[in-house]
C-alpha cells in the first residue's frame, strides 16, 4: 500500500478519534455541571433523534439526515429563546447531538429485521459511524464559534432589527458547513488506496465464456456487415452487480471528494443550512415552536430527493439491461460489460474523478458494446480491441446512436462515441478526446485481451503479463498514457 493510503487511513482515523474524545469530554462536562434549559436541550434532542431516523440517499450512496443535521446546527446557533438569553454552551450542544445519534440508533436494536437480514444495524455500519463523527465535529466548531461569543456578549452589539447579526449566523453557518465538507472528505478517502478489486479476473462461466476460440490480429481482417435493425434484440431486467462491498463508489481522491462535497453544499447542504439559521432565528422569537415549522419543508423535499434516488435506481437498472443486451445475443462474452465498468470506475478513482464523473464512466462503459449489435456476424470474443482502428470507431458510433436515443444523460453518449479515437500528442492523451473515453478503451482493451489469452490456453499470471505489455506498446498511441500507468498501479495492488 502506498503512502496516501496510510495518509489518508490516519486522516480518517483521527476525524473518529477526535469526535470519541469530544462526546466522552462533553458527556462528562454536563452530568457534573448539570443541564441548561433542559426542556429546549430535551426538544433538540428528540428532533436530532427523529431526524436521524427519516435518512435519504445522495449520489454516489452517501447518506444524509438533512433534519437531524439542521437541528443540530440550530441547536449550535440558538442565541435567544422567547426573547430571554440562553446559556447552554459548547459542550452542551455536543452533548446533546451526541445522545440525539446514540437515541436514533436504538430502533435498529430493538426492531427485528427478518426481510432483510443483510441489513447491518446502524452502530455496525461504518457509513452511519463517519456521519455520526462528522456531526459532532462539525456542531461541535459551530458552537465553539458561536457560543462564546454569544455568552461572552459581543453579539449583543449586534441590532435585533439591522441585518448584522443574520448575516453573523450566515458566516458562521457557512464555516460550519465548510468544516463538514472538508470532514466528509477526509472520511471518504479513507477507502482511496485499497486493493480495487475492479480488475481481478471473475471467477467461473463469467470469467471463461466465449474465450475457447482464441483470436490474433491478422492482416486485414473481414469488415463485419451492418445488420439491417438492431431493435429486435432485448436483455432481461437485471441489476448492476457491485464488487467492492458494502461501500460502492468510495475510494475518491481528497480533491475529488472536496469537491462532490462543496457542488453537494448548493444542493441538500444549502437546505439543512438555511433550515438551522432559520430555527435558530425563529427560537428567538416563537420559541420551540419554530423546530417543527420551521423543519416540515425540509422534510417535504426530502420527498423529492427520494424520487431523485427512485430516478436514478431506475436508469441503472435500465443501463444494466442494455448492457446486457449483447451478451444474451451473444455478440460479447458473459460479463464482460460489468468487467469492464469495474475496473474504469477503478481507473477513473486513481485519475481523480469525482462521484458524478464516476457515475457517468460507469454508465458508458456498461453500454460501450451496444453497437455491435448492429454487426451481422459477432467480432470473435467481442474483441473490439483487436479490430483496426477505423472499424472500432465505426461500432462506437453506431452504439452512441444508440445511447443517444435511450435518455440517458448525453455525456454517456458522447463518451462512447470518442471511446475508439486515437490518442495523439506529446504526453500520449488527446485533450480534445474525453478521459471518461480514454479510460473505457484500456479497461475494454485489458479484458479483451485477457479473454484472448484465457482462450490460448495461457495462464492467468502470464496473461497479464501479456496485456499490460500490449497496452504499453500502445501507449501514446493508441492507448492514453496516463491511463495505462494507472492500470499498471491499480493492477499492482488488485494482485496484492
Amino acid at each position: 500500500m502506498r503512502g496516501g493510503g496510510t495518509t489518508g487511513a490516519r486522516g480518517a482515523g483521527a476525524v473518529r478519534a477526535a469526535a470519541a474524545v469530544l462526546l466522552a469530554v462533553a458527556l462528562a462536562t454536563v452530568s457534573v455541571r448539570g443541564i441548561e434549559e433542559p426542556g429546549v436541550a430535551l426538544a433538540f434532542t428528540a428532533l436530532i433523534a427523529l431526524g436521524e431516523c427519516v435518512r435519504i440517499t445522495l449520489p454516489g450512496d452517501r447518506e444524509q439526515a438533512p433534519i437531524g443535521a439542521a437541528g443540530a446546527l440550530a441547536y449550535a446557533l440558538l442565541g435567544p429563546l422567547r426573547g430571554l438569553p440562553t446559556a447552554h454552551g459548547t459542550l452542551q450542544v455536543v452533548a446533546v447531538t451526541g445522545i440525539g445519534l446514540l437515541l436514533a440508533w436504538l430502533p435498529g436494536l430493538a426492531l427485528p429485521r427478518p426481510s432483510r437480514p443483510h441489513r447491518r444495524p446502524p452502530w455496525a455500519d461504518p457509513a452511519r459511524r463517519d456521519s455520526a463523527a462528522r456531526r459532532l465535529l462539525g456542531v461541535g466548531f459551530a458552537a465553539a464559534v458561536f457560543q462564546p461569543l454569544y455568552n461572552g456578549g459581543l453579539v449583543d452589539r449586534f441590532s435585533p432589527d439591522g441585518p448584522a447579526y443574520g448575516v453573523f449566523l450566515t458566516a458562521v453557518a457557512a464555516l460550519a458547513a465548510l468544516c463538514d465538507a472538508t470532514l466528509a472528505a477526509v472520511l471518504r478517502c479513507d477507502w482511496a488506496w485499497r486493493p480495487a478489486p475492479a480488475v481481478r479476473p471473475e471467477s467461473g462461466p463469467g470469467g471463461s465464456q466465449g474465450g475457447g476460440r482464441g483470436h490474433r490480429p491478422a492482416a486485414g481482417p473481414r469488415r463485419p456487415a451492418d445488420r439491417t435493425s438492431a431493435g429486435g434484440t432485448s436483455a432481461g431486467r437485471t441489476s448492476t452487480r457491485r464488487t467492492s462491498g458494502a461501500r460502492p463508489r468510495t475510494g475518491l481522491r481528497f480533491p475529488a471528494a472536496l469537491e462532490d462535497e462543496l457542488r453537494s453544499l448548493f444542493g441538500i447542504g444549502s437546505a439543512i443550512v438555511a433550515t438551522g439559521m432559520l430555527v435558530s432565528l425563529a427560537a428567538g422569537e416563537v420559541g420551540l415552536w419554530a423546530l417543527p415549522l420551521f423543519c416540515t419543508p425540509l422534510l417535504l423535499a426530502q420527498v423529492s430527493f427520494r424520487r431523485a434516488a427512485a430516478v436514478r435506481a431506475t436508469t441503472g437498472q435500465t443501463i444494466a439491461s442494455l448492457a446486457r443486451a449483447t451478451e444474451v445475443a451473444g455478440y460479447t462474452p458473459h460479463g464482460h460489460a460489468r468487467r469492464v465498468a469495474d475496473t474504469a470506475c477503478a481507473l477513473g478513482r486513481e485519475l481523480g474523478l469525482g462521484t458524478r464523473e464516476l457515475a457517468l464512466l460507469e454508465y458508458a462503459a456498461l453500454m460501450h458494446d451496444i453497437g455491435q449489435l448492429s454487426l451481422v456476424e459477432p467480432v470473435p470474443d467481442g474483441a473490439t480491441a483487436l479490430l483496426p482502428c477505423a472499424e472500432q470507431q465505426r461500432i462506437a458510433r453506431l452504439g452512441s446512436e444508440v445511447i443517444s436515443r435511450t435518455g440517458v444523460p448525453r455525456q454517456v453518449a458522447e463518451q462512447v462515441a470518442r471511446l475508439a479515437d486515437p490518442c495523439v500528442g506529446p504526453a500520449g492523451g488527446d485533450g480534445s478526446v474525453p478521459l471518461a473515453a480514454r479510460i473505457i478503451r484500456v479497461a475494454n482493451a485489458h479484458d479483451d485481451l485477457l479473454t484472448a489469452a484465457r482462450g490460448r490456453g495461457v495462464g492467468e499470471a502470464v496473461g497479464r503479463l501479456e496485456a499490460m505489455e500490449v497496452l504499453r506498446l500502445g501507449r501514446g498511441r493508441v492507448y492514453d498514457a496516463r491511463v495505462v500507468d494507472a492500470l499498471a498501479r491499480v493492477g499492482g495492488q488488485g494482485r496484492g
